[in-house]
Formats: C-alpha cells, sequence, structure tokens
C-alpha cells in the first residue's frame, strides 16, 4: 500500500512516517511525537496498530505496519512483556533467558524487514528501581537487574551490527532518576510505561533520531570567548589574570567547556569563534596560556573583532558554505543571545544558566548533535573544513580560476555503490540539500536495493588535492526510463564544500562515458526546487541540457543528447571505472 499524500504542504518541514510497535499503551506519547517532531524541522506521520499486537504486526506481510510504506518503526518495548525466567546464580540459565530475550527481537526485525524497508529503531530497556541483593543485583547472574543489563548489551552489539537505530531510553531514564521514570501505580492502572512527567522528554528524544535521520543534526559549534572558553575578560584582565586553571572551581568550568568542545571536534563537529574583541588579543591564551585544551588549529574559523554577533556568525557560515540551520552559537551573554536569536532565527541559541559549571551539561542536554551513525568521514570533517580554509587562502593568491585549480592537484575517484561506502551514502542523500537536485531520500536497505540493482548506474565520488583527502563528496543514481535507450538522473547532489571546483563537469562527462558504452542515446534530468536548493536552479542549463518543461511549482525537466554533448573537463586526475558492474538494460 503506497502512502497517501498529505493534504496540504508543511514545507519547510520535512515529511516522515513512522510506526510504533508497542506492548504498553501509547495514546499518551503519540500526540507528543507529532508536535515535538515539528520542532525538529520533522512532519511526522504516525502509524500505531492496536494495543499489544507486536508479534502480529511485525511478522505478517499485510499488517499496517509492513503495508504503510515506512520510513522507520520504532519498537518500544517493555521489559516487563519480555520472558526472563528470574535464575538467581544461575550463569547458564541466565545467558539462555538473554539469548532468547534477544532472538525475539531479531525475529521481530527480520519480520519487518522481509516485507518492508523502514529502518528499525530499537528503543533499550529502563533498568527496574526493585532489587533483591542491593549492589549485588547487577552482577549476580540471574537478577531481573543482570538480565536486563545484559540483554541492553547484546542489543547494542546487534543493532551496531545489523546497521539499525538504538534509541538509549535506559541513558534518559538514569538522567532522570530511576525511581521517577518509572510508575508501577500506572503500569499496573493502565500499561503505561513511565511517568506522564517524562512524555515530552521521551518524545524529543525520538525526535532527535528523527530528525539526525533526515540530516538536520548541527554541524558547527561557535564559541564566545570572554567569560564562556575562559572566565573573565582577556582584555581587561590580560592573559594572567583569565580563569582556566585547574583547582580553581570557575576555571574547571571553562576547562570543562573546552574538553567538551574538543570531544565534539573529534567526532566531526567543526568549531569556530565569534568574539567582540581585537584580533590579536582574542589569539593570545591560545598561544600562550599553559592551561588551555582548546589551541588555534582546533578552529576552522576565528573571528575576533567589533562586529555584531550575528554579522559575524553568517560570515562564518559563508566561509564554511554551510547554512545558518548547521549552526549551534554558544555565549554567555544573554544580550548576545538575544540578539542572535532575533536576526539569525535558524541558529540555535542555547539558553545558558549562570553558573558555568553547567554550561557543558546544558549544551549536550539539548541535543543538537544526535547522531545516528559515525562514519570516516564524520571523524575527519573538521579537518576537512579547516583544509577547505587552506584552499580559500591559496584561491585568492592564485591569478585565475583555472590556476587555482591548476594549482589544488586534485584527483577525482568514481566507485560503484558498494557495503563499505553504503553508511555514507545514505548519510549524504539524506544531508544534502542545497547542492541537491531531487532531495529524494533513500534508507540503508533501499540503497542496498540500488547495488544490486542491474539497470541503476549508481556512483560515489571521491576527491583529494594537495592539502588532503576531501572523502566522498558526491553521489548519482541514474535510472533507465520506460523509454528504450533514455536514462534519468534520480539523484544528484554534491557537498557544498568543493563548489567551484567544477566537480559536476568531471561526473558528467563519467556518466556520458558510461551511457555511451550501453547505447544511451539520452540523459534526461529533473530539478525540484525546494526552499535550500536555489543555488542548483540552473545546474542543468549550466551543463548544456535543454529545457523540456517547466510546472507551476517550478519544477523543471531536462534533457542531453550523448553523442553532441561535450562538457568541459577541469584539470583533474582521473581514476576511473573501479569494479564496475556491466550494466543491463531491460528493452522496452
Amino acid at each position: 500500500m503506497e502512502k497517501k499524500a498529505p493534504s496540504s504542504n508543511l514545507a519547510p518541514l520535512t515529511p516522515f512516517s513512522l510506526g510504533l510497535l508497542s506492548n504498553s499503551t501509547t495514546e499518551l506519547i503519540t500526540p507528543a511525537l507529532i508536535a515535538t517532531a515539528a520542532r525538529h524541522g520533522i512532519a511526522l506521520d504516525l502509524i500505531v496498530p492496536p494495543y499489544d499486537q507486536v508479534a502480529q504486526q511485525a511478522l505478517t506481510h499485510d499488517s499496517i505496519i509492513n503495508n504503510s510504506n515506512l520510513d522507520a518503526v520504532l519498537l518500544a518495548i517493555d521489559f516487563r512483556s519480555l520472558p526472563l525466567q528470574l535464575s538467581v546464580g544461575e550463569l547458564e540459565t541466565s545467558t539462555a533467558t538473554i539469548s532468547a530475550a534477544i532472538a525475539y527481537l531479531k525475529t521481530l526485525r527480520d519480520g519487518i524487514k522481509a516485507h518492508s524497508k523502514a529502518v528499525c529503531i530499537f528503543q533499550n530497556f529502563a533498568m527496574p528501581v526493585e532489587s533483591l541483593f542491593g549492589s549485588l543485583d547487577r552482577h549476580l547472574p540471574g537478577t531481573l537487574r543482570n538480565l536486563i543489563d545484559g540483554i541492553n548489551r547484546e542489543l547494542a552489539a546487534f543493532v551496531n551490527e545489523s546497521g539499525d537505530i538504538l534509541f538509549d531510553v535506559s541513558g534518559v531514564a538514569e538522567c532522570v532518576g530511576l525511581s521517577n521514570w518509572h510508575a508501577p501505580d500506572l503500569w499496573n492502572m493502565a500499561k503505561i510505561p513511565f511517568s506522564c512527567d517524562f512524555v515530552p522528554l521521551y518524545a524529543d528524544h525520538v525526535a532527535r533520531i528523527l530528525a539526525a535521520l533526515r540530516g538536520k543534526s548541527r554541524k558547527v559549534l561557535i564559541l564566545d570567548l570572554d567569560n564562556t572558553v575562559w572566565g573573565g575578560i582577556i582584555g581587561d584582565d590580560g592573559v594572567e589574570g583569565i580563569q582556566i586553571a585547574q583547582g580553581d572551581a570557575r576555571g574547571e568550568a571553562h576547562l570543562a567547556v573546552q574538553r567538551f568542545a574538543l570531544g565534539l571536534r573529534q567526532r566531526g563537529i567543526i568549531l569556530a569563534v565569534s568574539s567582540k574583541n581585537t584580533d590579536e588579543t582574542a589569539r593570545i591564551p591560545f598561544e600562550t596560556h599553559p592551561e588551555m585544551l582548546l589551541r588555534l588549529h582546533h578552529f576552522t574559523v576565528f573571528q575576533a573583532n567589533w562586529n555584531d554577533k550575528a554579522t559575524n556568525i553568517k560570515a562564518i557560515a559563508e566561509e564554511l558554505s554551510l547554512s545558518l540551520d548547521s549552526i549551534v552559537f554558544m555565549d554567555d551573554n544573554p544580550v548576545e543571545r538575544d540578539l542572535v536569536r532575533q536576526f539569525l532565527p535558524q541558529v540555535a541559541v542555547p539558553e545558558l544558566p549562570e553558573d558555568p559549571a553547567y554550561y557543558v551539561r546544558t549544551l549536550s542536554a539539548a541535543g543538537y548533535f544526535e547522531a545516528v551513525t559515525l562514519t570516516d568521514e564524520d571523524l575527519t570533517r573538521a579537518s576537512a573544513y579547516a583544509d577547505n580554509a587552506k584552499r580559500a587562502s591559496l584561491k585568492h593568491s592564485a591569478g585565475d580560476m583555472d590556476e587555482y585549480l591548476e594549482a589544488l592537484d586534485m584527483t577525482i575517484t568514481f566507485m560503484p555503490f558498494d557495503a563499505s561506502g553504503r553508511t555514507r551514502i545514505v548519510q549524504l542523500i539524506n544531508k544534502s540539500n542545497q547542492y541537491n537536485l531531487t532531495t529524494r531520500r533513500y534508507t540503508e536497505p533501499q540503497i542496498a536495493d540500488i547495488t544490486e540493482d542491474p539497470e541503476v548506474l549508481a556512483m560515489q565520488i571521491r576527491l583529494a588535492d594537495r592539502f588532503g583527502d576531501n572523502g566522498m563528496i558526491s553521489v548519482l543514481i541514474c535510472r533507465p526510463e520506460a523509454q528504450k535507450n533514455i536514462w534519468n538522473i534520480d539523484t544528484w547532489l554534491m557537498s557544498c564544500r568543493v563548489l567551484g571546483r567544477k566537480v559536476e563537469h568531471m561526473v558528467l562527462a563519467e556518466l556520458l562515458q558510461h551511457a555511451n558504452a550501453v547505447g544511451i542515446d539520452t540523459v534526461t534530468g529533473t530539478y525540484r526546487p525546494t526552499a535550500k536548493n536555489k543555488m542548483v536552479s540552473d545546474h542543468y542549463a549550466r551543463l548544456g541540457f535543454s529545457k523540456v518543461d517547466e510546472a507551476q511549482d517550478g519544477t523543471s525537466y531536462w534533457k542531453l543528447l550523448v553523442n553532441e554533448a561535450n562538457p568541459q573537463r577541469p584539470p583533474m586526475k582521473l581514476i576511473s571505472h573501479i569494479a564496475f558492474k556491466t550494466l543491463e538494460r531491460t528493452p522496452a
């Protein structure tokens, strides 16, 4: 069954269809999920089967869950419905009980995967409050706490291996306190799984995951300096007077901010500075203070001047070629925070408490940087954007664009979709909004199907240069049309960090070479306008395509004759045709 088209246009919210499978009462949760998803930029279509029909829905091919063309299914299972056999002190029985619980969850997953392309989001289990032995419960085989602890560990390992998503409800419950989270009276009365006080918190964490699946997590943390990265004002107190030393309560609070920022950078978040200071003065602590954890090389952009913060943040976004909704701004000054909220509402601005000891907790709790995967490109993203700054410097020193491109010494690599690149391919498809011709979204199982389809040309493109490896920067999916000898470009997207380097010309040249090899006469493409992809409105025109038609909503249709095309090839070394399968086409 196909999903029905939405009755109204909810742009700029991104559509997402979610099935909720639970053995507990969810009536109080579902309205909160829909409302909270909207706050995270998601127009949520929520499918909820009748109460306690988990196995029936997962394992039946024509169930509402398996027949609704869902993007994801949240398996919100409560431990009180699992067949947990207490076997205190019996390791063998305890291990078997844990294995049986994991096997049950795997069976549900296999049923969903057999009948749909939905991503499975597994909710782990909040530890019960009650114990038999006190502290001994956690590591004594066969106790309830020990069993749930083991199930959570095994579930995390399984999800990591299967490529599904883990929703750490156990961590959420521990943050608020297990005795507060669990409400035994509500469970006994109506099978409500946790205290109603935490429905908004639960919904927020689910919505963060959905937003992350749609590429809406933030990518940049911009830091103020005075009284944020260190205590005090560098221009007044001097480098000796600012507070960042161990043994000083306030100094350690600001060191915690630095430590957290470094951790974010290590996982791929880009760091930048926006400070009202003279540039020379603002840099002194990073260069000379022995207690500083952050150093100048950790920042991709450093803006220290007397401009207002909104102006500086816009300049930083432009320098990084990232949209404002990729940015989090952290500043101790409530006036600066309010100014940025008013003039740049797309930027996330956490409301920091007065005590800097709670800055890190406030930033972390907001969930701006929620992640559902971690790729090699994520780990090197901050360094890649720092390399971009070096490229920008080279561009300014070069005489013209061709000279600049020559000096970059670029190497482009074309490869077919494969299992090792699949996670990054899905990530690019779901995160790329600006240089994206159709903004179609695909799940990992759908990309796996595309990879195996002998009629589809699917390319992942990487780019390296003298400053480093940019990683995977472009994705192209080309499908045969019903009419013979025509290929249609289903998806064409590119990372904005390689804009202006004529990568699109090389991609087109590669596409046409493959098309010509299998007798394709014409390549067609579609531009579907969104709020963010205006930069590619003339993409096909610039590449020599002819416009065929244009719809009222601005969607335009283009075509290019393969034998007449002569795409410009910029100066790049080419590594091509690496393990491409032989493309097969079904005759029209």
